[in-house]
């Protein structure tokens, strides 16, 4: 395994760290600026609106730049953007870093990935992915955990002084690492037009629709999970952070291995986990009064819905070959835009009084919408594929033809 890949994958862990174990030191941020709970909570959703327009946005406004001269800049905007927060003087400032850091997010994501899919053979690319987004899913497994425990301690401020350190040895990793892009292929990056142009290709867009359904459906399920542990499963409040570390290394193996399957083959891999989770959903939500089978549920529902990954933001960098740089960013945005569907579609369930199962009901049903999106998607290469076949065959008979006479 290149050792680039693990420079990579310690920014995404640090960029996951940021992301999430702020849920865990709301009451903390909210007392030391002397805010309301909700008027804390603006510093995760402002920071998921952040995600989506940079990772549009800031990577197309450095297509043409080397990436690993785009993957430093992006990591020096993380660490500054949590050197605002750790020293953030008041709840404005707070909330400028956390949009500072956010703006990283996706283009580090998405340009990531099309580094790391050009360090390895191209049979082994979605191996490859996957091992950067390990760095995000390790977040998850140890990172939030000793992040907010660190912060419940030494204050909150403390985890995004480790935070921002995080950041510094993964630029230097980078730095020391990660090879320039034209210095190991001599190509030059493509151009904006390129990069929209393949935004032409049907599958394209297909992929985004694809990333959208086939991840919210497990984000919306895993929004209100706390709800569903203490109010249906009986779990006290605080088993809720070590239940939550069961669901992140389910979501580590899931990652992994869901990238060795896409290797070998990405639809049927998108297919078989799609199925899977929509089933593990649909026995959590009938079974979630049982403590034994609702670890069980968290471990499969965390590896089903993060084997998804790999797989999907291969498949976005496939069909937009030649130019995949702005595609990949695109691909990032339609994974927060899956969240906000999820978690707002399981919002919609619990005011409507079906109960805090109800959020898991809905991620199955989103989840065999994107089962039919694969379909549908897949129906439509192979219909265009045919076209083509017929397109090139008078061609191909004419040519004797012409040689004949």
């Amino acid at each position: 395994m290149p050792l680039a890949l693990l420079a990579l994958a310690l920014g995404g862990f640090g960029i996951g760290l940021t992301e999430f174990v702020i849920m865990g030191l709301l009451p903390e941020v909210a007392a030391s600026f002397d805010v309301t709970e909700p008027v804390a909570g603006y510093l995760i959703s402002g920071y998921a609106l952040a995600v989506a327009v940079g990772a549009v946005a800031l990577t197309a406004a450095v297509t043409r730049l080397d990436r690993k001269r785009v993957l430093t800049g992006l990591m020096v905007l993380f660490i500054v953007g949590n050197l605002l927060s750790a020293t953030a003087p008041t709840y404005g400032v707070m909330l400028t870093g956390r949009i500072v850091a956010a703006l990283c997010h996706g283009a580090f994501f998405g340009i990531g990935a099309v580094v790391a899919a050009g360090l390895v053979a191209p049979e082994r690319r979605a191996g490859a992915v996957a091992t950067m987004f390990a760095g995000l899913t390790t977040a998850n497994v140890l990172g939030v955990p000793f992040g907010t425990l660190l912060g419940q301690q030494l204050g909150w401020r403390s985890t995004f002084w480790a935070i921002t350190a995080i950041g510094v040895v993964a630029l230097v990793g980078i730095l020391v690492l990660v090879p320039g892009a034209r210095a190991r292929d001599g190509a030059p990056a493509a151009s904006l037009r390129a990069e929209l142009a393949a935004f032409r290709e049907p599958q394209v867009w297909w992929s985004v629709v694809l990333t959208v359904l086939g991840y919210g459906g497990m984000f919306g399920a895993f929004t209100y999970i706390a709800f569903t542990l203490t109010d249906v499963s009986g779990f006290a409040a605080s088993t809720v952070p070590w239940l939550l570390v069961v669901f992140g290394a389910g979501m580590f193996v899931g990652n992994l291995a869901g990238g060795r399957a896409a290797d070998r083959s990405l639809t049927r891999t998108l297919a078989a986990v799609l199925v899977v989770l929509t089933v593990v959903l649909v026995a959590f939500a009938l079974t979630a009064g049982s403590r034994p089978l609702t670890v069980v549920w968290l471990v499969l529902m965390g590896a089903a819905g993060f084997a998804t990954v790999p797989a999907l933001q291969m498949r976005i960098m496939r069909h937009a070959e030649g130019a995949p740089t702005l595609a990949s960013g695109a691909n990032i945005a339609a994974f927060n835009l899956g969240n906000a569907l999820g978690a707002w579609v399981g919002g919609v369930t619990i005011g409507a009084g079906l109960g805090y199962t109800s959020p898991i009901w809905a991620g199955a049903a989103i989840t065999v919408l994107g089962l039919g999106a694969l379909l549908a998607a897949t129906a439509h290469a192979r219909r265009a594929a045919a076209r083509r076949t017929v397109d090139a065959a008078p061609a191909t008979t004419e040519a004797p033809a012409r040689a004949a006479a």
